[in-house]
């Protein structure tokens, strides 16, 4: 039997970060409360920037932006590891595996361009306020967002339909929390050396140009904040990009191990652990860090789910 058609036939089997814990069940329990945390921050910051127009604002479109990749993205990986060890069943098709590699490589990608996209918003507001309503008006924020989710889609689907045509026949086992290019290409049963620098390539491509933009434009916001007269507005600019900063460094570390140190550095159950933060922990987080310290936010809640909660007053 063609190789090939065997896989088709069979799927494959996740051996993930849950298989090899001391305390599985405690592992799984602590998954399942981060994706609700997830599902309600991230659902609730949706809510309250469509809902509230003091918050339609470009900083708030793109965070918003945010909160939908990460409520996709976890929602990707979190129900299927929870419910593969509550029912003790870790296969996954052909095809559940390729579209699972599917959306999260288009959502990851996707996310790291537009982090790239929020730090240059806090640029302009930052170092050019007067022009802000000009570099960041309507039309050019949602070009910003399609430039996030296209070439990500594209690319996605491309590298996926790509991977899954390999001869997979070494093993079924992927040991990983999900199906993902670099442990997936160890079951090949071809050579995949050329691939795997094509691999390494769009890792560069699309990890080190964003975080270049990253640091130069909180390089320059620094600059400008070091020399601001006013300690407010200081405080301010520090505590909006501290929390920016926070969540680039959480999903961009685990990233550039992944995708551009080499494999020898890293071991599965590193690249399992390294997945589980940015699949998994940073979701949860992302919305908590960027409007813990946000009154603006905050006011927006109170406001919104005041308008849901006050009684409907009689008319006479």
């Amino acid at each position: 039997m063609d190789p090939r058609n065997y896989t088709l036939g069979s799927g494959f089997i996740l051996v993930g970060i849950l298989d090899g814990s001391s305390s599985p069940e405690l592992l799984c329990a602590t998954i399942a409360a981060l994706y609700m945390l997830a599902l309600i921050s991230n659902g609730l910051l949706i809510l309250v920037i469509t809902m509230d127009v003091y918050l339609h604002v470009p900083m708030y479109l793109l965070l918003g932006q945010l909160s939908l990749m990460d409520l996709l993205l976890t929602s990707v990986i979190s129900p299927k590891v929870v419910m593969d060890f509550l029912l003790r069943d870790n296969s996954i098709t052909f095809g559940g595996c390729a579209l699972q590699m599917f959306l999260e490589l288009a959502l990851g990608s996707a996310e790291d361009l537009l982090l790239a996209f929020m730090a240059y918003d806090r640029y302009v507001a930052i170092c050019h306020p007067l022009n802000y309503m000009i570099f960041m008006r309507p039309s050019i924020c949602w070009l910003m967002v399609a430039i996030s989710w296209i070439p990500a889609s594209l690319s996605a689907l491309g590298y996926t339909i790509y991977t899954m045509q390999y001869p997979f026949c070494k093993s079924r086992e992927i040991k990983h929390l999900f199906c993902e290019i670099p442990p997936l290409l160890k079951l090949a049963c071809a050579d995949t050396s050329k691939y795997e620098l094509s691999v390494y390539l769009m890792g560069v491509t699309l990890l080190i140009p964003p975080l270049a933009a990253i640091l130069a434009s909180y390089s320059l916001i620094l600059f400008t904040v070091l020399n601001m007269p006013s300690n407010e507005g200081r405080k301010k600019a520090l505590v909006t990009c501290s929390s920016h900063l926070t969540v680039v460094g959480m999903y961009y570390g685990p990233l550039t191990v992944m995708y551009i140190l080499p494999s020898s550095y890293h071991s599965s159950k590193q690249e399992n652990i390294l997945s589980f933060l940015y699949t998994i922990v940073t979701p949860a987080l992302n919305p908590l860090i960027y409007s813990l310290r946000n009154k603006e936010v905050s006011g927006a809640l109170k406001r919104v789910l005041g308008r849901r909660l006050l009684p409907t007053q009689p008319t006479f």
